[in-house]
């Protein structure tokens, strides 16, 4: 589950890292529950923004394949989409736990994680239909805690499985989903991986629809734990019962008229390792449970998930939170830096683990309401930018009810919600890693979708060039977020943008593709010294890299030719399998030290642009590794003019 006395102690221990106290604490769960609050005044819809004509997109060289799931797992959809397969696209949808997470005044009044009630869950459903649901968001996810009381105890009926707290939810789980579809909308619920501790009843408890299996037969005889806090048994699927086990969850879901299911603290990930924290097979279970259930439902994993096993995570779910919780557990949402700021760095690795049938999930998207969020304007338009561009499910954690005009404004833009919704592949900077950056991807017709970011805490000017993308000459450029068609420009367009800002485009290339000289970086014409050295990748152009790049070691690209001295756009091929640093110069300059995203993988081969100054004639241009690890490096492209 979500919630855990670590968020408090993250609270009293805010000089330590986030990452190094979710690795090394082992978590109690001692958190208190109760009821509702008091009700507020739903907004009025926004007038709806003209729909984008968005199209698919992908920048040259960051196309990604399509990931097909079972069609078991299709989303149980009152949409026109849902005959398309299953997780079409990214869901959208609110869910409980941001709010549940917060010490923000009035949200919970009876103890920490106290909102979670029927009452709540119904009152954000009501304002959901009336709000948001034109727009596409049309999932209520209810998180952890509906089987706990106002204590965080855990309550199972007589086959272990999980029962609603009846002081939360007095009318039951079903009552809650059918109210849900009434208005129109799916309805999603929460369980941990494993078997609970306190299903366990001494291994006594019996398993429904399977004569003879107990809770002793399900679990390894050393009770060994799983899942991200230590909460659960082990379940050992070598035994026929386990399986029998999560049947009867699944079957338990589908007769309450549950569409989507969050199983949460799976690993490998949530910054556990090892054998006991390997619930790929819980995932395999679940997969065929609710398949065998009849009912459609979508399957999400969470957090913070091995990218090792990402096939798995595609083969047996339909998404998977890929970092840590985005809320701050404090007197916000969220924050900036605590930990908003995080997926910059994070999401490049996945960019081509997700298509149709499964996706990235970034976690809550909570923009809505400033003063609750704890974000400034900038701030949350640029979190909603990332979630568009690596269509990210859209689901937010505010209070519905108390969304401000520019919180409604974000979250009904159309023309940004059609970069998440529309068949596009996921965007990727196409710049390295650090306080300006440039994202994009190419769309269907031949336009680009193109994502600019100031990450900086100060105000500061981005650039995307047109030859990042593999056009040159002019483009014509509208403005997402305001609905502007802004007019051509030539080779480039800049934004001067605030702290933590962004700007986020459709660009249609009006003039030529550029021409481009590649240089490999195996050619017997370069220098290499130190320890770098040649290596074989079936990824990469030729099939050859240079690599071992460490410890003060450097590629020398020499006789690089161009006709015109200037400012060259190079791209630069590359494979890491995270992210790393490398120092890039011409001829005899000082050069920069510039940190290339990560690829996901090192079989992997992915792209960015490098601003180099050539003279006219030959040039040596050099990747010098200094004393850190450096990326492997396939080829650069060097254009015909500057």
């Amino acid at each position: 589950m979500r919630s855990s006395p670590y968020r408090a102690l993250r609270g009293a221990l805010p000089g330590f890292p986030r990452r190094t106290i979710r690795a090394t604490l082992v978590l109690a769960v001692t958190a208190g529950l109760a009821t509702a609050i008091p009700a507020a005044a739903v907004p009025a819809a926004a007038t709806g923004a003209t729909a984008s004509a968005a199209t698919s997109s992908t920048a040259s060289g960051m196309s990604t394949g399509s990931v097909t799931s079972a069609a078991s797992l299709t989303s149980a959809a009152t949409t026109a989409d849902a005959a398309s397969g299953p997780a079409a696209k990214p869901y959208m949808g609110w869910s409980s736990w941001s709010m549940q997470s917060s010490q923000y005044p009035g949200l919970n009044p009876d103890g920490n994680y106290s909102y979670l009630t029927e009452a709540n869950v119904l009152k954000q459903t009501d304002a959901l239909a009336t709000t948001l649901k034109p727009y596409g968001y049309d999932h209520v996810n209810i998180d952890a805690g509906w089987w706990m009381d106002r204590d965080w105890t855990t309550e199972f009926d007589q086959y272990g499985r999980q029962t609603p707290d009846p002081v939360r939810f007095p009318h039951g789980m079903k009552a809650v989903a059918d109210h849900i579809h009434a208005k129109g909308l799916q309805a999603g619920i929460y369980l941990p991986v494993g078997l609970e501790k306190g299903a366990y009843g001494d291994g006594k408890v019996p398993i429904w629809n399977a004569p003879g299996c107990t809770t002793a037969d399900i679990v390894y005889p050393d009770l060994r734990t799983t899942n991200g806090w230590d909460s659960a048994y082990k379940v050992n699927f070598d035994n026929s019962c386990a399986q029998k086990y999560i049947d009867s969850q699944a079957q338990m879901l589908a007769d309450w008229g549950y569409d989507f299911l969050k199983v949460d603290g799976v690993g490998p990930g949530s910054f556990k390792s090892g054998d006991n924290y390997d619930n790929v097979p819980d995932i395999a279970a679940w997969h065929k449970a609710i398949a065998d259930t009849g009912r459609p439902m979508h399957l999400e994993i969470s957090w913070s998930l091995d990218i090792g096993h990402a096939a798995d995570w595609k083969k047996y779910s339909n998404g998977w939170r890929i970092d840590t919780d985005v809320e701050c557990y404090c007197n916000t949402l969220v924050t900036w830096e605590n930990s908003v700021d995080d997926r910059w760095n994070d999401a490049p690795a996945w960019s081509r683990k997700a298509g149709p049938g499964g996706w990235n999930d970034l976690d809550a998207l909570d923009v809505g309401n400033g003063a609750m969020d704890g974000l400034t304007n900038a701030e949350r338009q640029s979190y909603m930018t990332l979630w568009a561009i690596n269509k990210s499910p859209l689901f937010t954690g505010d209070d519905l009810t108390r969304l401000d005009s520019y919180g409604l404004s974000l979250l009904t833009n159309q023309e940004v919600i059609g970069v998440d919704q529309n068949d596009s592949p996921v965007a990727r900077p196409v710049t390295p890693m650090g306080d300006q950056q440039v994202w994009g991807t190419r769309n269907s017709d031949g336009s680009y979708t193109v994502a600019l970011f100031n990450l900086g805490s100060s105000p500061a000017s981005v650039t995307a060039y047109w030859a990042s993308f593999g056009f040159t000459g002019t483009a014509s450029v509208r403005d997402l977020w305001n609905h502007q068609n802004l007019g051509s420009y030539k080779n480039s367009i800049t934004a001067a943008l605030p702290a933590h800002g962004s700007r986020l485009f459709t660009v249609r290339p009006g003039g030529a593709s550029l021409s481009t000289t590649a240089y490999e970086a195996e050619s017997a014409n370069n220098t290499l010294t130190g320890n770098s050295s040649l290596a074989t990748c079936d990824a990469c152009s030729g099939g050859k890299k240079i690599g071992n790049l460490y410890l003060d070691s450097k590629l020398q690209f020499n006789d690089v030719k161009v006709k015109k001295a200037g400012i060259y756009t190079v791209k630069v091929a590359y494979v890491s399998g995270d992210p790393r640093s490398v120092t890039v110069y011409s001829n005899s300059g000082n050069g920069t030290s510039l940190r290339f995203p990560s690829t996901g993988d090192w079989g992997t081969v992915e792209t960015v642009s490098v601003q180099l100054a050539l003279k006219a004639g030959s040039n040596s241009l050099t990747f010098d590794s200094g004393w850190d690890y450096s990326p492997d490096i396939d080829r650069i492209d060097v254009p015909d003019s500057a």
